[in-house]
């Protein structure tokens, strides 16, 4: 299993619900212009999907967040203590050492 925590406020479950409901959509849009074809062909009913997107998104935006999870993210670890490596020193005026110079 995962060791992700799922939030448990309605606006995450109604946000997660959109992949399903998409390929879900897809699916009655194709059974619809293999039973019946002609004007449900794909081409004219695509803005289906635009307007499931839409509804979910404007649902899961009314939708309230009691008891949302936030996700925290650990610090970085600090530096480590002690001495810093030697540090090559700047080339005077920007010119930098190399082959044929």
């Amino acid at each position: 299993m995962s060791d992700r925590m799922r939030c448990p406020c309605r606006r995450c479950t109604i946000r997660s619900l959109m992949g399903p409901a998409i390929i879900i959509t897809i699916g009655l849009l194709f059974l619809l212009h293999e039973m019946r074809g002609g004007y449900f062909d794909f081409g004219n009913t695509y803005p289906v999907i635009l307007i499931v997107i839409g509804a979910i998104s404007l649902a899961s935006a009314l939708a309230p967040t009691d008891g949302h999870v936030v996700l925290s993210v650990a610090p970085p670890p600090p530096p480590a203590s002690g001495p810093t490596p030697p540090q090559a020193p700047a080339s005077p005026s920007g010119i930098i050492p190399g082959p044929g110079r």
